[in-house]
């Protein structure tokens, strides 16, 4: 099975490793946009993130070589480094689990990947590594970039001219991986690699002139075609995508394309998902229908999975759409284009790719943070990164915002879904720059970006690494989802199971006992005890107030025009008989899920990236407050000018 290792002890200093281990891994090596957590995808069959942005990796990644290939070795994918000497967070990383991996030893060899097209900038790591005395192997990847570009590397020549073996491969098609492996297994060193001291600036200047000898010694010309080349082509397109204007409309264009599409793209198939459960929930209830486990069974378990099943076309199509981006090469233009306006409040280009990231999770998004030189940058970032819109408020926006467009073309609230996205950025900006005077770390900043050529995506890995994404959200969400839907069923239903009426069996339950003291906090935001319950569920799991709701409204009933969640919300009334859901309390709802901090595994990760409980306990306390009050604060405002 693959895994992945997220080792903070990476960070520590632990005792060398015995050389005994050194047989059982092969560690890959290399700079960011080099090409190799393509290779380890390949080599191991795993769906690794592959962005093409300097730092995305910030933990390293382990895995056995897939059975296809025929060998037990082990595959250590580490950050992306420039050298062995580090100046960044996941460049130490990368360091020490070469030198000191926990529970693996010294690696048998090293693979070092280098782009053929800036070969002369990646030979540095490899004259670092083998004078470090790790067994290294070069292999050479963008082979056919650089034949479109004119010419191509000698690969004999390149191996006598630096003394290691030399493997050109393609990550994608898998060509030269079966000798890359045949290599691999035939090195072994006998001595345990020792770090570097310090290189000083005469012996780089040597390394850099050898390097450059080698580089023009090795490269043939090709015939060319009469198409354009790559990096022709990159210098036209970003002629336009890095234009001061209109590079920013194209930004805005594609972020308002890519949430807009989750909306009017997975329309039709949340339309056969949800009308699947609803009919599967009638016809579990429908064996047994005065049988408390058949009501448990429909209208507990079968309601509350496809409340959060329906919403999983649009969280599969944000995550394609984004690996779309990465895997073409645009985000490193996005993250240039956004470093001015981010410096505004204190951050650079560097916390665009963890602030993107949060779109989808707030947990990888943070250890993305690690990535950040700054100190002070990555502590905004961080304190930030909770108000962007990640995946488990996806299912919740969608529910309300298809409240407000109910009947209204699915454009409508794909474009509100886009304003919502883009107004979590804008809060976030605003409490980055009310922040940034308060950290008492004074630090030089600085953001140097190496933008990739643009490629043609991998689509196979794109929607190989966007299934496995979601199919992890829901494995992760499954479980929590299945234990409130027990709870929350039996509290809807006991002690009163037997009342003649759902509305009275309701009505009588140890939930609507509960709800009712929290029930003065919720008439400011426009609900009542309903309400309430499904919002202090969610602090288990956003999610959950989808299904919370499903359950605490009995979704589905006999009745036809009551099957859906949001036919039930529609029918819903208050005490004094008004609805319950209306346009001002769907807002308050909104802005509440916008704002609050309701992961507790999101706390538990900052604790551990800020080092302290102090900003996390601050987020937890500030950000829920914040919502609670703006929320009441836009409900009320509502109201008052007639909206309701």
């Amino acid at each position: 099975m693959n895994f992945l290792v997220n080792d903070s002890s990476c960070h520590s200093n632990p005792k060398s490793t015995d050389n005994t281990a050194a047989h059982d891994f092969v560690a890959l090596v290399g700079s960011p946009n080099c090409g190799k957590t393509t290779l380890f995808n390949r080599l191991t069959g795993m769906s690794a993130s592959v962005v093409n942005y300097p730092g995305a990796t910030v933990d390293y990644m382990v895995a056995p070589l897939n059975k296809a290939w025929g060998t037990g070795l082990k595959i250590v994918d580490t950050p992306g480094t420039y050298s062995l000497f580090p100046k960044s967070p996941e460049e130490l990383v990368a360091v020490k689990v070469l030198f000191e991996t926990p529970h693996l030893g010294i690696p048998r060899a090293v693979i070092c990947v280098a782009d053929c097209t800036q070969l002369s900038r990646h030979l540095f790591l490899l004259r670092q590594l083998k004078e470090a005395g790790f067994p290294v192997i070069l292999a050479l990847t963008m082979g056919d970039l650089a034949e479109k570009e004119g010419f191509k590397i000698d690969p004999v020549r390149l191996s006598e001219a630096l003394g290691v073996p030399v493997v050109p491969v393609d990550g994608r098609s898998g060509k030269g991986i079966p000798e890359l492996l045949t290599t691999a297994e035939q090195l072994g060193g006998t001595t345990i690699p020792k770090p570097l001291t310090t290189w000083t600036f005469e012996k780089q200047w040597k390394e850099l002139q050898t390097i450059a000898s080698v580089s023009s010694l090795v490269r043939l010309t090709v015939p060319r075609t009469d198409a354009e080349s790559p990096r022709q082509l990159t210098r036209r397109v970003d002629r336009v995508v890095l234009h001061p204007i209109f590079g920013i409309l194209f930004f805005g264009l594609i972020m308002g394309g890519l949430f807009s599409s989750v909306f009017w793209l997975a329309s039709p198939i949340m339309e056969i998902i949800s009308v699947g459960f609803d009919e599967a929930a009638r016809w579990v209830t429908g064996f047994a229908p005065d049988s408390l486990w058949a009501d448990l069974a429909g209208n507990g378990l079968v309601v509350s999975l496809g409340a959060v099943m329906v919403f999983t076309p649009q969280i599969f199509i944000l995550f394609v759409v984004i690996s779309l981006l990465e895997d073409s090469g645009y985000l490193a233009r996005a993250a240039s284009l956004v470093d001015k306006p981010l410096s505004k409040i204190g951050l650079n280009g560097r916390s665009f790719v963890p602030l993107l990231s949060g779109f989808a999770c707030a947990i990888p998004a943070m250890m993305a943070a690690r990535t950040i030189p700054s100190r002070k940058e990555r502590f905004l970032t961080l304190l930030i990164i909770p108000l962007m819109s990640c995946s488990a408020r996806l299912p919740v926006f969608a529910l309300l915002l298809g409240f407000l467009f109910w009947g209204k073309p699915a454009w409508q609230p794909g474009l509100a879904l886009a304003g919502l996205y883009f107004l979590s950025l804008l809060f976030g900006a605003i409490v980055a720059a009310l922040l940034r005077k308060r950290l008492k770390i004074e630090e030089k900043s600085f953001f140097i970006l190496e933008l990739p050529v643009y490629r043609r995506p991998n689509w196979r890995a794109v929607l190989k690494s966007s299934h496995q994404k979601t199919l992890n959200y829901v494995l992760e969400a499954g479980p929590v989802i299945f234990t409130l839907a027990v709870l929350l069923w039996a509290a809807t239903t006991f002690p009163k199971y037997d009342a003649p009426t759902p509305a009275e069996k309701l009505e009588q339950s140890f939930a609507a006992k509960a709800g009712r003291f929290i029930d003065p906090l919720m008439e400011p935001l426009g609900g009542d005890w309903r309400t309430g319950v499904a919002l202090i569920s969610a602090f288990a799991a956003r999610e959950v107030f989808v299904s919370a709701l499903a359950v605490v409204f009995r979704v589905p009933e006999e009745d036809e025009n009551s099957a859906s969640l949001l036919g039930r919300m529609q029918q819903a009334q208050a005490k004094d008989g008004t609805p319950l859901f209306t346009v001002a309390s769907i807002w308050g709802l909104i802005i509440f899920f916008m704002i609050a901090l309701q992961c507790m595994a999101t706390v538990a990760v900052a604790r551990r990236e800020f080092g302290n409980w102090k900003f996390p306990l601050a987020q937890l306390v500030g950000f829920n407050v914040l919502a609670y009050a703006l929320a009441a604060g836009v409900v009320q405002t509502l109201k008052a000018i007639g909206i309701n």
